[in-house]
């Protein structure tokens, strides 16, 4: 069993034991995750671009960034459970894609752009 199956299971029980399933419907999971995405970026969104990633190694910031990322992932994982996604397979899928996609030696060093 994989770390995601086990967080997605771990969130089935508390969701049942809580009765919440219904509250647990796409719309209201989708918001929740933007709502903690937007918690996460009010984290980041003021540190200057060649410091954040060391800032964001030091403490408290360090922390917080970790429970909002744990948010995130969270509501990923019970959304993809709600619609039926089998989330490691899709993940996977997708980056075979990008790497057919945006062929190293083509793209090396260069920002990708949408098409």
């Amino acid at each position: 069993m994989s770390d995601l199956e086990i967080l997605r299971d771990r969130m089935r029980s508390f969701t049942s034991e809580r009765q919440w399933d219904q509250f647990h419907d796409p719309k209201s999971l989708l918001l929740a995750l933007v709502g903690e995405v937007g918690e996460l970026s009010e984290l980041l969104q003021w540190l200057p671009a060649g410091e954040a990633a060391d800032l964001a190694r030091m403490e408290p910031l360090h922390s917080r960034v970790g429970e909002e990322l744990s948010d995130v992932l969270l509501y990923l994982v019970r959304l993809a459970d709600v619609l039926g996604v089998d989330l490691p397979d899709a993940a996977m899928r997708k980056i075979a894609a990008a790497d057919e996609r945006f062929v190293a030696e083509q793209v090396r060093g260069v920002a990708p752009t949408k098409h």
